[in-house]
């Protein structure tokens, strides 16, 4: 199971601690996943500009980053992450206007995108766009704050799209443990994006292998 880990803080040495701890154990070409909230389309806001993303490369040059724009008006801030160097961008489908405007955006810098759908959208709804994303994640809390627990029956929204759209990159994203990481890898998942399961324990290497190997 690829695991990534999950940076949702409210100030930047936090997100830097966090960051760093996890580029100890992360392997060559690992994923960093960064929470971006506006504190409108999520419940609060979190650390993450556009302007700290080019010096965390700097630093941290053998991992990648994506980036989870849980805001109003992703239209607006997707070109300044893309400039910034993300390596792959989520957009939620509950804010996005202008899905052509977002892959073209996506498509000049070279980045994929993931289409997100939150626990209250009926996963039917991703349907119109399950030929034009290869990558889709299943948000399995509301949005906003790490700690939340796992929503049951968000492993039938990743069974619907392992069935209809095979080949695409699933993840799963919030209130991730061992439990919910076995049961979405059994219904079909590729990755889950981990944050209090892996901060939380006194040993993050620990927590992420647990997950690796679910």
């Amino acid at each position: 199971m690829l695991v990534v880990p999950v940076i949702n803080c409210r100030d930047a040495e936090t997100a830097h601690s966090e960051i760093n701890k996890a580029a100890e154990f992360l392997p060559p070409a690992g994923w960093i996943h960064i929470d971006v909230s506006d504190g409108k389309f999520a419940l609060t806001a979190t650390w993450g500009h556009p302007s700290d993303l080019a010096p965390l490369k700097k630093i941290y040059p053998q991992l990648h980053f994506e980036i989870h724009l849980m805001v109003q008006d992703p239209e607006g801030v997707i070109a300044s992450w893309l400039e910034a160097g993300a390596d792959r961008v989520i957009v939620h489908l509950e804010t996005m206007k202008d899905p052509g405007f977002i892959l073209d955006a996506a498509r000049k810098h070279g980045t994929e995108v993931m289409l997100a759908v939150a626990p209250a959208t009926p996963v039917e709804n991703l349907i119109p766009y399950l030929s034009s994303f290869t990558a889709f994640q299943v948000l399995a809390v509301v949005p906003g704050p790490s700690g939340q627990k796992f929503i049951q029956g968000m492993e039938d929204k990743v069974r619907f799209l392992q069935k209809y759209r095979p080949t695409a990159l699933i993840e799963v994203d919030g209130g991730v443990t061992l439990e919910a990481c076995r049961l979405v890898k059994e219904a079909g998942a590729d990755a889950v994006a981990s944050a209090s399961f892996i901060f939380g324990d006194p040993d993050p290497q620990q927590a992420y292998e647990k997950l690796v190997n679910c």
